[in-house]
């Protein structure tokens, strides 16, 4: 089967989302890649989102509703649907994101002109709590590289720089490639995730708007109840995340030389964020003492 017929499983996990979903579930509907299903896991919701995606599923057979008889937190929701889907390629999607009628083609296309790929991103436009939509192209093609280190240091290279240049998390990808990556409920999971695709193989990008998403900005020790994590692993939310990031190396199947070159880059980057975090928080505790002044 080529790439452009291939079933495409688009996976929405949802909580108390019966106000805002309706909307991405139509423009996820009105792909123009034929070939698609539409995955939503409900994460044992309280509002209406049951009786909304009942009868969404009642009107559309390629939407699968799946609900959780309890709430197993963010990650594990989004987890869940990867493991449920039944296509050949994963596209998650928020549950107040919009995708362009194109979004799945288009990215499809790219899987078919370079069998290589494992992932393709695309441009997005971001609208934030105050109703600003930015975006910010993204030229780089370091995780094209047939070499995993080259495309892993660039993915650290964007965890530091803006959200606006690239979210591996809202491409499609390969489920083959997915399911051999464990995954761990932890804070900055998806930051990891990403480290680990790079390392599984290249990536191509779609230097087009393809989708639209509202931004939450929420801090670190916030998340820890929707995902269900330790509340302390907040304050250790970078040294764990690259704890992780070690960890995967030997299972990466790296040479002994790109894993050498690996975990200099790793560690390299953990440093650079260290001395990031601590001058922020110094200059934090300078603005009080002037304040108290």
């Amino acid at each position: 089967m080529r790439h452009t017929d291939a079933l495409v499983s688009v996976g929405l996990p949802v909580y108390n989302g019966a106000d805002r979903m309706e909307g991405v579930v139509r423009s996820i509907l009105a792909q123009d890649h034929e070939n698609l299903e539409l995955v939503i896991s409900d994460n044992a919701s309280t509002d209406h989102t049951e009786e909304l995606c009942r009868e969404l599923a009642r009107q559309d057979s390629r939407i699968v509703y799946h609900r959780q008889r309890e709430n197993i937190g963010a990650t594990n929701n989004f987890i869940y649907v990867g493991e449920v889907a039944n296509g050949a390629f994963l596209r998650w999607a928020g549950d107040d994101d919009r995708l362009e009628p194109s979004c799945v083609s288009r990215s499809m296309r790219m899987f078919a002109e370079d069998e290589r790929l494992i992932l393709v991103t695309s441009q997005t436009s971001y609208t934030d709590p105050e109703g600003v939509t930015r975006t910010m192209p993204y030229t780089g093609t370091d995780l094209g590289s047939d070499d995993p280190v080259t495309r892993m240091a660039e993915m650290l290279r964007l965890h530091t720089e803006t959200y606006l240049l690239l979210d591996p998390l809202y491409g499609v990808i390969r489920r083959e490639a997915l399911t051999r990556i464990p995954r761990r409920n932890m804070l900055r999971e998806d930051e990891v995730l990403a480290i680990k695709l790079a390392l599984a193989g290249p990536w191509g990008h779609v230097p087009e708007i393809l989708s639209h998403r509202n931004v939450h900005h929420r801090r670190l020790p916030a998340l820890v109840p929707h995902l269900g994590v330790p509340r302390w692993t907040a304050r250790f939310a970078t040294t764990l995340q690259y704890r992780e990031i070690l960890n995967w190396l030997p299972q990466a199947g790296l040479t002994p030389q790109e894993h050498r070159r690996a975990r200099a880059v790793v560690l390299g980057m953990y440093m650079l964020r260290q001395r990031r975090i601590v001058a922020r928080r110094g200059r934090k505790v300078l603005r009080l003492a002037i304040g108290r002044r």
